[in-house]
């Protein structure tokens, strides 16, 4: 689990330090629209990610209660549906910063 969060956090190092030193042929074309797709994809990157671990973990609990009783399968669903919307509101996020 330490070495996923170490990876992940060296390759958005390397990607923000590699986007600095960008050249343009004339002047006034930067007009921040690199940071903004960088921000974006690292938007919506970074809550699928997290959905996904949660996810994992939540499905694996859900199952094991599910299987002692269950009566327990709506409850399941719902905390299912609560870190589902952890990646809806990444995909939010990275329209409401493309939009800009």
């Amino acid at each position: 689990m330490k070495t996923i969060v170490l990876l992940l956090l060296a390759a958005a190092a390397i990607s923000i330090t590699g986007s600095t030193g960008i050249a343009f042929a004339e002047e006034g074309a930067s007009d921040g629209s690199s940071m903004k797709l960088l921000g974006a994809g690292l938007a919506f990157g970074l809550a699928a990610g997290g959905a996904g671990i949660g996810l994992g973990q939540v499905g694996a609990a859900g199952l094991a209660v599910i299987s002692e009783n269950p009566a327990l399968q709506s409850k399941v669903f719902i905390f299912v549906g609560m870190v589902e919307s952890i990646a809806i509101y990444g995909i939010v996020m990275m329209f409401i910063i493309l939009g800009q």
